[in-house]
């Protein structure tokens, strides 16, 4: 068990797809002496990298699910997740950032701040979770990362400020100049792993002086001492350091790094960052809910002799059963511990307690807060919270998105049905974003999830982890119905058949709702309704919003306000009032003027400036809306907002129209009213789909 818990850090680190996160992981595994050697992300050597344990993501040369290691450096113990970069594993980001203390943000020195960086900064600011940036790939032709220093101000509002500037850059990249201790710094050795330190080249004095001087004005705003030191003479590296940590804890300041993974330069420089930086498990508040007394906050303490409050974060299944990542927050977890699951209040007992490298596992006798492990065979949820003490305390929740987008599955034979429902099972356990449900009309099986990619990763997967033969219908998006308007209903549900009948009558109207689902509001005066059945009343309107009267897609935005009715001493009950709910549903429904809502996506193109005429045909020619572009060093960016619908076979397009030179990402932005022609065609293949099931 680690100790000192002042030398422990736990990061992520995150970034939009191919900005290099895998690749500047697989290096700091080598300089730790975690690996021998390295791997190319693509697997070109038929091996692929350390962290990228899955096949698929080996071919694909993606990360798809977040990997968990471990390493030492300048004898401090650090826990680093690998995330996604793809906006359809978005959980994966988001179960690791509700875990870490730290993440290095990696962008593109070339590309800057792009789309999904957006979408991780946000995550992190989701979760307080500080950072520092790193611009990779600054040997790439067209690399300025001070460019992307800027970028990082203006469109991520970040107060960035450069901790190094590049010797050299493109084919010409050497290495770095350190603006606090004030030296150039090689790597050289095949794989850089020899550190050289000289004085600043000649050239480059000018400017370092320069930014070094921007440096102290900016981590001198969190240090007195320092401000005090700048004004009366040279600062120490070690006020220098102190102020952008406290700078950085505080999420007030982002130091900036630079260097290139893949061709071995600056990420040395990184890790001593991430020990100077970012903060150990005792600077970070972690709080958990207490479900014994109101959800009460209770405060957590980094203190191994405390009660123990642990975090199931992730699920995977393994060779030896199901294996669960947990991050201890609180008290310690040893081998042959009985912990209590919160939820299921449960006892389960600790048989293997491990710490993950990748897909290997070091088996460990105990680990105390701040650390981050995993157990076998044991059975709990993602988000699942455990404690020693019996005690009712559960870690707040992470944000978990809907889903956009499903998918029919149909197994060719029985076996591959079996082998269907397994893989399911696991799956939905895994990925709180990836849903199944069978639909009772077609009995067909439904997967859904953030995407495309994200499904059909997870129907390849099947096919090869689990030998289930699968043919799969086309993509469905996940629309929604809605009112328009307000609308009145008084409806009066009767039914005599032998012995007591059924009675009940809701009056009030209907309106829509501005943010929400559902929302049911009782002004019933005067005992018109008894109160025991005001519950009944609601959950009727409730068991009809998952089908709404258009297309059948579930309804939102619905509020309900019941100001009247009439009850029978005999014939009135649950199942009457229920009834009367549905039926008040059914006539007011088409009063309030439904209309069909189509989930938007915000789509972000990226390539050669000179395909920028093409990004707009494209998104034009599919319903889209362009919010932005950007242009700058012969590299164009178009942000707009396309109907999900539209998008199905874009990347093919988009290929072709390009010479597959651009890329794209999109991820849900809101629902938004369909097109009359569209909500016309959909209702059309509604009725036309009844009548056949008639």
């Amino acid at each position: 068990m680690i100790t000192d818990l002042t030398r422990v850090r736990n990061i992520g680190i995150s970034a939009h797809i191919d900005s290099g996160k895998t690749t500047l992981t697989e290096r700091i595994l080598f300089y730790t002496d975690r690996i021998r050697t390295i791997h190319d992300v693509k697997g070109k050597d038929g091996v692929g990298a350390k962290m990228d344990s899955m096949e698929l993501e080996r071919e694909r040369g993606i990360t798809i699910a977040s990997a968990a290691t471990h390493c030492m450096w300048d004898n401090h113990h650090i826990n680093i997740i690998d995330t996604p970069g793809h906006v359809d594993f978005t959980i994966e980001v988001e179960r690791s950032l509700r875990v870490l203390d730290g993440a290095v943000l990696v962008l593109c020195a070339v590309a800057g701040v792009q789309s999904q960086s957006i979408t991780v900064d946000r995550q992190m600011r989701r979760y307080n979770v500080p950072r520092i940036a790193f611009v990779n790939k600054c040997d790439r032709t067209g690399a300025n990362p001070m460019r992307v220093t800027g970028e990082l101000r203006e469109k991520l509002r970040h107060n960035a400020v450069a901790m190094q500037i590049p010797i050299g850059l493109e084919a010409g990249h050497e290495g770095v100049v350190d603006l606090v201790e004030m030296k150039a710094y090689y790597f050289d050795g095949e794989n850089g792993e020899k550190i050289r330190m000289e004085e600043i080249p000649a050239n480059l004095k000018e400017e370092a002086d320069r930014r070094r001087q921007d440096l102290i004005d900016a981590a001198s705003m969190f240090s007195d001492e320092l401000l005090e030191a700048a004004l009366e003479g040279e600062p120490t590296r070690e006020m220098i350091h102190e102020a952008v940590r406290r700078g950085t804890l505080a999420r007030e300041l982002t130091p900036v790094f630079m260097g290139s993974a893949y061709k071995n330069k600056g990420v040395q420089r990184l890790l001593d960052a991430v020990i100077h930086y970012l903060p150990n498990p005792t600077e970070v508040e972690n709080e958990a809910i207490d479900l014994e007394k109101d959800e009460m906050r209770y405060p957590l303490r980094s203190d191994a002799a405390e009660p123990l409050v642990a975090l199931a974060f992730k699920l995977e299944e393994g060779r030896f059963g199901q294996l669960t990542y947990l991050r201890i927050y609180q008290g310690t977890l040893k081998k042959g511990d009985t912990i209590y699951n919160s939820r299921t209040r449960k006892d389960i007992r600790v048989g293997r307690l491990v710490r993950m490298h990748a897909d290997e596992m070091e088996d460990i006798k105990d680990a105390g807060p701040g650390d981050i492990v995993a157990l076998f065979g044991i059975d709990c949820a993602s988000g699942d919270t455990f404690t020693t003490n019996r005690r009712g305390i559960a870690m707040t929740s992470m944000h978990v998105p809907d889903a956009v987008i499903h998918l029919s599955l149909k197994a060719k034979d029985n076996k591959s049905e079996a082998n269907i429902a397994k893989a399911l099972g696991r799956f939905t356990k895994e990925d709180p974003t990836f849903r199944a449900r069978v639909d009772h009309e077609s009995s067909e099986t439904i997967i859904s999830g953030m995407g495309e990619l994200h499904l059909e990763v997870y129907v390849e997967r099947m096919r090869r982890e689990y030998n289930a033969d699968v043919e799969v219908g086309p993509p469905q998006v996940a629309y929604r119905e809605a009112i328009s308007r307000r609308a009145d209903f008084n409806y009066v549900h009767k039914k005599q058949t032998g012995g007591s009948g059924q009675y009940g009558r809701v009056a009030g109207y209907v309106e829509p709702l501005e943010s929400g689902d559902f929302e049911f509001v009782n002004e019933v005066r005067g005992g018109s309704i008894p109160t025991e059945f005001i519950s009944a009343v609601e959950k009727g309107f409730r068991s009809v919003l998952k089908k709404g009267l258009l297309i059948g897609f579930p309804v939102t935005g619905l509020k309900v306000i019941v100001n009247d009715g009439a009850s029978h001493s005999v014939d009135s009950s649950d199942t009457a009032f229920q009834a009367a709910a549905r039926g008040a549903f059914r006539q007011v429904y088409p009063q309030a003027k439904p209309q069909i809502l189509e989930p938007i996506m915000r789509v972000s193109i990226e390539g050669p400036a000179e395909f920028q005429g093409a990004f707009v045909r494209g998104i034009m020619q599919r319903r889209g809306i362009v919010a932005g572009t950007t242009e700058s060093d012969g590299f164009a960016r178009l942000d707009a907002d396309v109907p999900l619908a539209e998008m199905f076979g874009y990347s093919t397009d988009l290929r072709s129209a390009t010479q597959g030179k651009a890329e794209f990402t999109m991820e849900f932005a809101r629902y938004a009213p369909a097109p009359a022609e569209v909500a016309k065609e959909l209702i059309e293949k509604f009725l036309k789909s009844q009548e056949t099931k008639s």
